[in-house]
């Protein structure tokens, strides 16, 4: 063995797969004498690239694969060769490490990866004969050795046929014995595949009741999340329910209010009406004053006067009466406005409590998703589609009652009639364009693209969330 510790790189590599020709080994004796050191020469063609760990061993002929080597020795590295030329090494054996026996042995030269690159001819380690020293003979013993030489070709002749034989019949045992170990590889390789695939069937059970076990958990939490959703649906349907009923009687009351105003309006109307009346009498009664000039005439003017005062006290009392029952539809429609304020706030609770309901929803309905793969994206829509959009605050274009109540009080102060924005309260005069003013009113709204139902751009999450149900739709 060689004198280093560490074993050299091998490998279960055939001959069939060697490259024999990429190393020349030189100057190989047929035989060499035991008990002295081996020098060993040998060539590295430009076909190879030498690495730290090749080397060289000493292989007993018959050797399958670089496992079997007898004896080894690290290959040096050449220096100061460049890579396209050959470069000339040599490796010394020791004679301690060398065999003992006269089998025929060869060197070989092995790359770190286990792969032989080149072999030389066959030698033996023997003693020198008598065979070996030059003998003069005579003439009579050059025909006996020559015949003995015949003979021995013969005889060389029937070895090399033997050897023949037995190398074919070597080739097939060799033979029988890779196919016996390829199946012997296959056995083992099945043998390992089957326990593998018996841990993995074993392993999947397990994991299979795992998730039998879990699965009926996550049914269970999914039917009480169901029963959930349900009992939100009931009441959400409850509260809307009743929301719409309110917006109805809110619907009415707006209408009736819309009906007093109209009412009211008349009657200031047929009030100045009479006060322009009672004003053009006046005035003809002045002139009458003034023109008289007969007895007679005066008469008829001062009874003419008298039928103009009981006309006035008539037409006074008359205007009293109505100036009251104005003032009791002015009570009335204060009155209504205290009642649509009620409602308002009843209105702006049922919007709170829809919202709340609305995030419940949304928070069971993101729960149940993160719980259990099932496709109830068409549930979630719908009940997401039935959540109507969250209700303004305040009526889209203002409080009828308070124009209302204004345009009263204009008419009692005489002023002329205006125009107020119900967003922003800014006062536009009655000479200024319609649509200046419908424009001025519409900068304040946002327009839903689906529907056309207006939003107060003050409330734009409400109109978010509208277009947001139009998208789960």
């Amino acid at each position: 063995m060689d004198e280093t510790s560490d074993e050299p790189p091998t490998s279960g590599v055939l001959l069939d797969n060697c490259h024999f020709s990429q190393v020349i080994f030189n100057n190989v004796e047929k035989f060499y004498v035991p008990g002295g050191d081996l020098t060993c020469y040998y060539t590295l063609t430009n076909n190879i690239a030498p690495r730290r760990k090749d080397w060289v061993g000493i292989f007993r002929v018959g050797w399958k694969t670089t496992q079997e080597y007898y004896t080894f020795m690290w290959a040096p590295l050449p220096s100061g060769v460049s890579g396209d030329t050959a470069a000339q090494q040599q490796i010394q054996f020791k004679a301690y490490y060398l065999p003992k026996d006269d089998e025929y042995y060869q060197f070989c030269y092995v790359d770190q990866d286990g792969v032989v690159r080149g072999a030389s001819v066959p030698f033996q380690f023997r003693a020198e004969t008598e065979d070996d020293i030059l003998v003069v003979t005579t003439q009579g013993e050059v025909e006996e050795i020559e015949l003995q030489n015949k003979n021995l070709l013969k005889e060389n002749e029937e070895l090399k046929a033997s050897y023949t034989s037995l190398q074919k019949q070597n080739m097939d045992l060799q033979e029988q014995l890779k196919k016996k170990k390829e199946l012997q590889n296959g056995f083992e390789s099945l043998k390992s595949n089957t326990e593998k695939l018996e841990l993995e069937l074993n392993s999947l059970k397990k994991e299979n009741k795992h998730l039998k076990e879990k699965d009926s958990c996550r049914e269970t939490e999914l039917h009480q999340l169901k029963e959930q959703i349900q009992n939100v649906t009931s009441e959400k349907e409850r509260l809307e329910t009743r929301l719409k009923t309110a917006l109805d009687h809110l619907d009415q009351l707006q209408s009736q209010v819309l009906n007093y105003e109209k009412e009211v309006e008349n009657l200031a109307r047929l009030d100045l009406d009479k006060t322009e009346q009672l004003e053009s009498l006046k005035e003809e009664n002045r002139q009458l004053h003034i023109t008289v000039a007969e007895q007679r005439e005066r008469k008829e003017l001062e009874r003419a006067l008298e039928n103009l005062k009981e006309t006035e006290a008539s037409l006074s009392h008359f205007l009293q009466n109505e100036q009251h029952q104005n003032h009791d539809l002015m009570k009335e429609l204060e009155e209504k406005k205290h009642l649509f304020q009620i409602l308002q706030a009843k209105k702006n609770e049922t919007d709170k409590e829809n919202q709340e309901l609305k995030e419940e929803n949304y928070a069971l309905l993101r729960r149940l998703s993160q719980t259990a793969d099932v496709s109830s994206s068409s549930a979630v829509s719908t009940s997401q589609h039935q959540i109507s959009p969250p209700a303004m605050g305040s009526l889209v274009f203002g409080n009828p009652y308070y124009a209302s109540g204004a345009n009263l009080e204009a008419r009692a102060a005489d002023v002329a009639s205006i125009r107020k924005c119900p967003m922003c309260d800014e006062v536009f005069p009655e000479d200024i364009d319609t649509s200046q003013y419908e424009a001025h009113v519409q900068s304040h709204l946002l327009e839903c693209p689906l529907c056309n139902e207006t939003f107060e751009k003050s409330n734009k999450q409400v109109f978010e969330d509208h277009i947001y149900c139009h998208v789960l739709e």
